[in-house]
């Protein structure tokens, strides 16, 4: 069901994450994430299971994802906090509430020396939902505007942190 993180993170935990292989994602910039060949191997594995009339072990599936995702960011954000010289994590948003992440990400900070800040899991909510929720205010107090205005995905978070 959507959202399928709560669900994925439930039966990964009694799950062998080593029962099947998937890729661990990664791009040409260590920093940058793309998930879509992992998805691409997990509707794969599933389909190919399908055709041979083999049973998936869902458990065992969710818990090599969650190891996966988990396994591609946490050195990627325990390099990034080394290579700014940063002494402090936090985690937010949905993903927050992966009990695999949450795991391998306290278990590199307290081995790197850097603290971690994890929002307890009642606060661990879904960003799109949030920032819907604030959409909705805005529109309320009469905050719209027309057609012209663009979004940049791609725009330096540094770039824009400047601009302040």
């Amino acid at each position: 069901p959507y959202p399928g993180g709560v669900h994925i993170d439930k039966a990964a935990q009694t799950g062998d994450r080593k029962k099947y292989q998937l890729p661990h994602p990664h791009t040409a910039n260590p920093y940058d994430f793309s998930f879509s060949g992992l998805k691409t191997a997990v509707i794969n594995l599933i389909h190919n299971a399908r055709q041979k009339g083999e049973e998936i072990d869902r458990p065992a599936l969710a818990a090599a994802v969650a190891n996966a995702v988990a396994d591609s960011v946490v050195p990627r954000v325990i390099d990034g906090a080394k290579l700014r010289g940063r002494r402090k994590i936090a985690a937010a948003g949905g993903v927050a509430a992966n009990s695999t992440l949450r795991a391998k990400l306290k278990a590199a900070c307290e081995k790197n020396g850097i603290e971690l800040y994890l929002p307890p899991l009642d606060l661990c909510g879904d960003n799109g939902a949030m920032i819907a929720c604030q959409a909705y205010y805005e529109f309320m107090a009469g905050n719209i505007s027309d057609s012209s205005q663009n979004c940049y995905a791609n725009m330096s978070v540094s770039e824009r942190l400047c601009e302040r």
